[in-house]
């Protein structure tokens, strides 16, 4: 299955080309290492999701109407690829929806509908609605060869990358990165919203806790079946960091790179500067800056 889905990277590259960035990077040096910064935040939309909603929704013929839960960077995402193409788009959140985020859904011209306390709930809501075509945030082989891409593009311009640290929610972007890079992928989460770490202590997915200052983006109470197949199945090193170090890895990267990402964006780096990440020249996925700035 794997495999099949290391070759679907390639089509969902080829899919989606003509409607995302393909976003730089940023080869440097901090605090003595060297280290390459991904600038995934750039991407249209402001997060890696665009990728996976357009190749779920090329993947096949055009439904009439989407449905999608978000916790925000996937609903912008699906509400974006739904008005490129043309396709009318409903987006469930969770009550504690960023204002921030909730503008750029309605902005995209998709229909917001604020439906229970946590993303589970919101999904759940969703999932009731029939006659459209539901686009999983990260429990879809065709949304995870898309966030491949990100891996795939980064190995490309920086063949030496050994190591690519990643944030993870769901697990969609961490299991693409798996398939697309060919790397160790470094998944990083904050220590009270850990599905992740939380399964591979126990062997399966399990509920966990989604409380940290990055749960809008990071906030998915269990991994994705398709994601922990793939992440336990290729070399993956699960890492948890704090919301201090989290909130500190931010500051940094808006002092001494001038890049403006979101708490989520920051988890991996704050692993990095903790000295966790293994890898002679690691890569860091910047994967989202949908957050509310103030001058």
């Amino acid at each position: 299955m794997t495999a099949t889905l290391a070759s679907e990277v390639s089509a969902a590259a080829e899919r989606i080309r003509p409607y995302v960035r393909r976003t730089p990077v940023l080869r440097t040096e901090f605090d003595g290492r060297p280290l390459v910064l991904k600038l995934e935040h750039l991407q249209r939309t402001g997060s890696f999701k665009l990728r996976g909603a357009l190749n779920a929704l090329l993947s096949g013929p055009l439904p009439e109407r989407v449905v999608t839960a978000s916790g925000g960077n996937h609903g912008i995402g699906v509400a974006t690829a739904a008005s490129i193409l043309g396709v009318p788009a409903t987006v469930y959140a969770p009550k504690s929806i960023p204002d921030g985020k909730a503008e750029r859904i309605e902005a995209a011209g998709a229909e917001l509908v604020r439906a229970g306390d946590t993303y589970s709930e919101a999904a759940a809501a969703a999932l009731e609605v029939t006659g459209a075509r539901y686009v999983e945030a990260y429990n879809d082989p065709v949304v995870v060869a898309g966030q491949g891409t990100v891996a795939a593009e980064l190995v490309e311009d920086v063949p030496e990358v050994d190591s690519i640290a990643v944030s993870v929610g769901g697990g969609g972007l961490a299991a693409g990165i798996a398939l697309g890079g060919g790397r160790l992928t470094v998944a990083v989460e904050p220590e009270h919203c850990d599905c992740l770490n939380r399964a591979l202590e126990a062997g399966h997915p399990v509920d966990a806790d989604t409380t940290s200052v990055a749960s809008s983006a990071l906030g998915a109470t269990r991994i994705g079946e398709v994601p922990f197949g793939i992440l336990t199945s290729h070399p993956v090193h699960a890492l948890r960091v704090t919301d201090e170090q989290i909130l500190d890895a931010q500051t940094v990267l808006w002092q001494e790179f001038r890049l403006a990402v979101e708490p989520a964006a920051a988890t991996p780096f704050a692993a990095w500067l903790a000295g966790q990440v293994p890898g002679a020249l690691p890569a860091i996925v910047l994967c989202g800056a949908n957050t509310t700035w103030t001058p």
